[in-house]
């Protein structure tokens, strides 16, 4: 008897349908075959399942079992066929109604004991049986509230395999999950606080002008100027994920494994800050089957950079498609996938070997080649990638011992949020949401100047010799700060404070 079963593998971010096929004939020396291109993990599953049967109360009589994973053309490398492997022998051995299962799709890897273990990628699987039309997914306990996120497919959540054989065979669902609540973290749930911050008020502009605008961000100052402080603070002050951004974070997560047990949905954006000493692997993902790096894990969120320059070069170097791009394909021997890679990049770095060229402090004890060679690991076209390079000097006494407090992340979120929300409404059907997407006719469109501001550009362009990405990430800044002031033209003050926000284009 064949008996077939729906389950189905990750390919990148996303997952694809795999029927598992089991033949069991009674007929000829027993034997157990295993095609379909399955790589060690599967091909492992025939103990952990024999095994799991036989301690679960489930006697399999001897037969010659032919097991196919179609399509057999895609290398397959997850234990979550356990559980559809482990009923799709029951069913050909008579143990299941054959129309019992028809419809409904399985994923979950087997302990010996028979207990079903959670497996990564279960948010991708749900989507998937939501768009195939699947009866219901039958899926580990432990995953069962990350599927139920996925409205339109029922979720069944078993925790050993009788629980599955017995839903099956007409028992009642052993547990069936709600769909958690799909609102945004509320914005309380910020430890770290711009309040926290002394002075620092042009670098707090910056920030806010990035966030406002989605622009990538460098932060360029002496050692305990407050780079990192300002930098960790960021989270605080960015608009709240909407549900579709926090489905595609989940997934991100859920594929590399690192949802927390019983978490559903991940409702804040997500701030990464890898050491430099990670490798090209770590930050874009590697292993023979790639997964999710630093870039991908911080999609719709922030990646963080400490101390730029003291990463690889080829290991920046990566980061240039990704930032054009918002993706980043990732090619190895077996396979290549492309992850989601959308995020805001904020970088800080030393202005020199020894930090202190920009301190009025302290003196700076580094010869001009060594300076010189020190900037040349940011090579030009990362640089131009940056929309915003700004200096942070060192904190005069004053300010550290001032009692005010400056302005609060509340605050900033505030003039954030409204200026997203004009972004959101002018381009509504657009493939970008924010005016670091602005390029080719939609820079011409709305990012128009009045004879004043060309003459202004003209002269700023001319007198610092900027490139051409140079001259449209200004325009990109204009427009947010102008954006930030409520004003739909953009005035030459726009002009020369997004000017100004490019330090590193000034000799």
């Amino acid at each position: 008897m064949i008996a077939r079963i729906a389950g189905g593998a990750l390919l990148g971010v996303d997952a694809f349908p795999v029927t598992i096929e089991v033949d069991y004939a009674r007929s000829g020396m027993p034997a157990f075959t295993l095609v379909g291109l399955a790589e060690t993990v599967v091909r492992e599953s025939r103990d952990r399942v024999f095994t799991a049967l036989r301690n679960s109360g489930f006697h399999l009589a001897p037969a010659r079992i032919t097991v196919n994973l179609a399509p057999a053309g895609v290398r397959k490398t997850s234990a979550a066929f356990d559980l559809p492997l482990a009923v799709g022998l029951m069913t050909a051995a008579g143990l299941i109604p054959e129309d019992a299962v028809q419809g409904y799709m399985l994923g979950g890897e087997l302990s010996l004991t028979g207990e079903v273990k959670p497996i990564p990628g279960v948010l991708p699987l749900a989507i998937l049986a939501r768009d195939s039309g699947a009866r219901g997914l039958l899926v580990p306990a432990d995953n069962a509230r990350e599927a139920a996120v996925v409205d339109g497919v029922p979720i069944v959540a078993v925790a050993h395999i009788n629980q599955a054989a017995a839903f099956l065979a007409g028992d009642p669902v052993p547990f069936s999950p709600a769909a958690p609540e799909p609102d945004a973290a509320g914005e309380d749930a910020f430890a770290l606080d711009f309040q926290d911050v002394k002075g620092q008020e042009q670098a707090k502009r910056a920030v806010e002008i990035a966030a406002a605008g989605g622009h990538n961000l460098l932060l360029l100052g002496p050692p305990g100027s407050g780079k990192t402080m300002l930098s960790r603070r960021i989270p605080s002050v960015l608009p709240s994920l909407t549900f579709e951004e926090a489905l595609e974070v989940t997934k991100i997560y859920s594929v590399a494994g690192l949802l927390r047990p019983g978490q559903s949905l991940i409702r804040e954006r997500p701030f990464r800050a890898p050491h430099h000493t990670v490798s090209a692997y770590g930050l874009t993902g590697g292993g023979m089957y790639p997964k999710p790096g630093e870039i991908s894990l911080a999609h719709r969120g922030v990646l963080f950079l400490d101390e730029l320059l003291e990463f690889q070069k080829h290991t920046l170097e990566i980061l240039r498609q990704p930032l054009e791009q918002g993706s980043i394909t990732v090619t190895r021997a077996v396979q290549t996938v492309t992850y989601p890679a959308d995020f805001m990049l904020v970088a800080a770095m030393n202005p020199c070997p020894c930090g202190y060229l920009t301190d009025p402090q302290k003196a700076c004890t580094c010869a001009p080649m060594d300076i010189k060679r020190y900037r040349a690991r940011l090579s030009g076209p990362l640089l131009d990638r940056i929309d915003l390079h700004v200096e942070v000097p060192s904190v005069p006494y004053a300010d550290l011992a001032a009692g005010r407090i400056g302005r609060t992340s509340a605050e900033m979120r505030a003039a954030i949020h409204a200026a997203r929300d004009v972004q959101n409404a002018r381009y509504s059907g657009a493939p970008f949401r924010t005016n670091a997407g602005l390029s080719g006719r939609a820079l011409e469109i709305h990012c128009r100047l009045e004879r004043e501001g060309h003459a202004f550009l003209r002269s700023a362009v001319e007198t610092l010799r900027l490139s051409a990405r140079a001259y449209t990430r200004i325009l990109r800044i204009a427009r947010t700060i102008a954006d930030l002031d409520g004003q739909e033209a953009i005035a030459t003050a726009h002009l020369a404070e997004a000017v100004n926000c490019r330090a590193l284009d000034r000799p």
